[in-house]
């Protein structure tokens, strides 16, 4: 950060060649105060979808569930069968099975609260949670279909695999949105910086006429530019920081949107916004410069 540091103390000298107003100074730090706004919540989804992907692969990778279909006049006795297998079954530390008004809470969303769950022909489920070294689920497999043939076992592999990934992409995309603001602040500086140069493009034959060199001349620029990127972002990303701390609380496992926010230490991350997007300023404003000044002759 020393070329930021030093971009940002400037020379009160050069400082005089850059018009203190004007439009370029409002788009500069507008652009910047709305970039890291929007920054700020691509950086909370990417977070929140993080903290979901690992809350989702906690929650099911020490879970299983046994699902029993069996006659009506055998069901008690494979139950019973399958539950035995499962306690002498080493890395299960316990098993229970669901009672029927938890299945009807299960399957209310898709058909109604009023399922006549004693009617149906549903199967019995057990739900397993392993120990910290888990179970070896072939063997499981093997062990049911010979104590219980209308057993099957779910480890749930097909449904947290999908999950975690589907997280684990928008997690990506949180990332790839903050790349783009990013890029697109740096243009819309350029833009800006290049209106400037090209503004004052009478007094910068003055200055070189005087003996100003090209490098002194885009240095009160670049710091002026800086300075306007600096302030405008800090804006943006306390107004993003007070949107999102003003949002609903919910719990992680809720979902992507209802938990978006930063826990914890996470409220320290969107600080760096600021100073990046300085950086991201001084960057743009350099090369800008230095390539307008070599064509203003």
């Amino acid at each position: 950060m020393p070329d930021l540091a030093a971009a940002l103390a400037g020379d009160a000298r050069a400082d005089r060649v850059v018009p203190p107003s004007g439009f370029t100074a409002h788009l500069t730090q507008f652009t910047a105060a709305a970039m890291a706004f929007l920054a700020v919540f691509a950086l909370a989804l990417s977070l929140a979808a993080g903290r979901l992907a690992d809350h989702w692969d906690e929650a099911m990778a020490r879970t299983a569930t046994v699902r029993l279909s069996a006659p009506e006049g055998q069901m008690a006795a494979q139950t019973e069968a399958v539950l035995e297998v499962l306690r002498t079954t080493p890395g299960i530390a316990s098993a229970r099975t669901i009672p029927d008004e938890e299945q009807r809470a299960l399957l209310a969303p898709w058909f109604g609260p009023d399922l006549p769950v004693d009617t149906l022909p549903l199967p019995r489920l057990i739900e397993i949670t392993e120990t910290a070294a888990g179970m070896d689920a072939d063997a499981l497999r093997f062990r049911l279909a010979g104590e219980a043939p209308g057993a099957v076992l779910d480890d749930h592999t097909r449904w947290r695999r999908p999950l975690i990934e589907a997280a684990g992409r928008l997690r990506l995309l949180g990332w790839l949105s903050i790349g783009l603001i990013g890029a697109a602040m740096a243009a819309m500086i350029a833009l800006s910086a290049h209106a400037a140069l090209a503004a004052n493009a009478r007094v910068i034959e003055v200055l070189r006429l005087v003996g100003a060199r090209d490098a002194f001349i885009a240095r009160a620029f670049v710091r002026r530019f800086t300075r306007r990127a600096l302030e405008g972002a800090a804006a943006g990303t306390a107004l993003g920081m007070l949107a999102l701390a003003l949002l609903p609380r919910a719990d992680a496992a809720a979902g992507v949107l209802a938990g978006l926010g930063f826990r914890g230490a996470d409220w320290l991350v969107p600080l760096l916004l600021p100073p990046i997007a300085a950086a991201v300023a001084l960057v743009a404003t350099r090369v800008t410069a230095m390539r307008v000044l070599k064509g203003i002759t």
